[in-house]
Protein backbone atom coordinates (compact mmCIF):
# COMPACT_ATOMS: atom_id res chain seq x y z
CA UNK A 1 0.00 0.00 0.00
CA UNK A 2 1.24 3.35 -1.01
CA UNK A 3 1.72 6.18 1.95
CA UNK A 4 2.88 9.65 1.17
CA UNK A 5 3.59 11.76 4.05
CA UNK A 6 3.82 15.37 4.23
CA UNK A 7 5.63 17.49 6.75
CA UNK A 8 7.59 20.67 7.50
CA UNK A 9 4.43 23.27 6.91
CA UNK A 10 3.82 26.40 9.08
CA UNK A 11 3.41 30.24 9.43
CA UNK A 12 6.14 31.77 7.65
CA UNK A 13 6.90 35.86 7.18
CA UNK A 14 6.50 37.06 3.56
CA UNK A 15 10.39 36.55 2.11
CA UNK A 16 11.00 33.71 4.73
CA UNK A 17 12.06 29.68 3.64
CA UNK A 18 9.92 26.75 4.55
CA UNK A 19 11.60 23.02 3.61
CA UNK A 20 8.64 20.39 3.38
CA UNK A 21 9.31 16.84 3.20
CA UNK A 22 7.55 13.86 1.79
CA UNK A 23 8.01 10.50 3.28
CA UNK A 24 7.34 7.54 1.02
CA UNK A 25 6.61 4.08 1.54
CA UNK A 26 5.30 1.02 -0.76
CA UNK A 27 6.66 2.15 -3.56
CA UNK A 28 10.13 1.36 -5.18
CA UNK A 29 10.11 5.46 -4.87
CA UNK A 30 13.62 5.81 -7.24
CA UNK A 31 11.31 4.68 -10.24
CA UNK A 32 8.90 7.04 -9.58
CA UNK A 33 8.24 11.10 -10.77
CA UNK A 34 7.05 12.43 -7.84
CA UNK A 35 5.74 16.08 -7.47
CA UNK A 36 4.26 18.77 -5.38
CA UNK A 37 1.20 20.52 -5.59
CA UNK A 38 -1.09 23.22 -3.81
CA UNK A 39 -4.53 24.32 -3.20
CA UNK A 40 -5.27 27.51 -1.99
CA UNK A 41 -8.73 28.14 -0.14
CA UNK A 42 -11.28 28.76 -3.03
CA UNK A 43 -8.80 27.87 -5.31
CA UNK A 44 -7.85 24.98 -8.07
CA UNK A 45 -5.37 22.71 -6.58
CA UNK A 46 -1.92 23.56 -9.25
CA UNK A 47 1.28 22.26 -10.20
CA UNK A 48 4.42 23.40 -8.08
CA UNK A 49 6.78 21.11 -8.91
CA UNK A 50 7.66 17.73 -10.42
CA UNK A 51 10.53 15.55 -10.41
CA UNK A 52 11.40 12.41 -12.67
CA UNK A 53 13.28 9.60 -11.64
CA UNK A 54 16.54 10.92 -13.19
CA UNK A 55 16.19 13.84 -10.61
CA UNK A 56 14.97 16.61 -14.03
CA UNK A 57 12.65 18.58 -11.94
CA UNK A 58 9.96 21.37 -13.51
CA UNK A 59 8.42 24.56 -12.23
CA UNK A 60 5.48 26.63 -13.08
CA UNK A 61 7.10 30.46 -13.77
CA UNK A 62 5.00 31.15 -10.53
CA UNK A 63 7.86 29.23 -8.48
CA UNK A 64 10.78 29.44 -10.66
CA UNK A 65 13.79 30.76 -9.23
CA UNK A 66 12.22 30.78 -5.48
CA UNK A 67 11.40 26.95 -4.89
CA UNK A 68 13.69 24.10 -5.31
CA UNK A 69 11.94 20.49 -5.32
CA UNK A 70 14.66 17.46 -4.46
CA UNK A 71 14.66 13.76 -3.61
CA UNK A 72 16.63 11.47 -1.50
CA UNK A 73 16.30 7.66 -2.85
CA UNK A 74 18.10 6.54 -0.10
CA UNK A 75 15.42 7.84 2.52
CA UNK A 76 12.86 7.49 0.00
CA UNK A 77 11.69 10.90 1.27
CA UNK A 78 10.87 13.84 -0.85
CA UNK A 79 11.49 17.79 -0.66
CA UNK A 80 10.53 20.91 -1.49
CA UNK A 81 12.72 23.91 -0.71
CA UNK A 82 10.72 27.36 -0.59
CA UNK A 83 12.55 30.59 -0.82
CA UNK A 84 11.17 34.26 -0.53
CA UNK A 85 7.73 33.26 0.19
CA UNK A 86 5.32 35.44 -1.24
CA UNK A 87 1.44 36.00 0.05
CA UNK A 88 0.19 34.06 -2.54
CA UNK A 89 1.95 31.23 -1.37
CA UNK A 90 0.06 30.59 1.37
CA UNK A 91 -2.11 27.05 0.51
CA UNK A 92 -2.16 22.91 1.96
CA UNK A 93 1.18 21.24 -0.31
CA UNK A 94 0.72 18.04 -1.24
CA UNK A 95 3.03 15.14 -2.45
CA UNK A 96 1.94 13.16 -4.79
CA UNK A 97 2.97 10.16 -7.82
CA UNK A 98 1.55 7.64 -9.89
CA UNK A 99 1.92 4.47 -9.32
CA UNK A 100 0.63 0.84 -10.88
CA UNK A 101 -1.71 3.16 -12.58
CA UNK A 102 -3.58 4.56 -9.60
CA UNK A 103 -2.73 8.62 -8.03
CA UNK A 104 -1.68 8.65 -4.60
CA UNK A 105 -1.81 11.60 -2.67
CA UNK A 106 -0.54 12.44 0.56
CA UNK A 107 -2.75 14.32 3.41
CA UNK A 108 -1.05 17.53 2.80
CA UNK A 109 0.97 19.98 4.89
CA UNK A 110 -0.39 23.59 5.56
CA UNK A 111 1.71 26.71 4.61
CA UNK A 112 0.85 30.37 5.54
CA UNK A 113 2.28 33.27 4.61
CA UNK A 114 1.91 36.42 6.67
CA UNK A 115 2.89 40.09 6.08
Amino acid sequence: QVHLRESGGGLVQAGGSLRLSCAASGINFKLYRMAWYRQASGKQRELVASISSDGSSNYPDNVKGRFTISRDNVRNTLYLQMNSLKLEDTAVYYCTTTARGSDFWGQGTQVTVSS
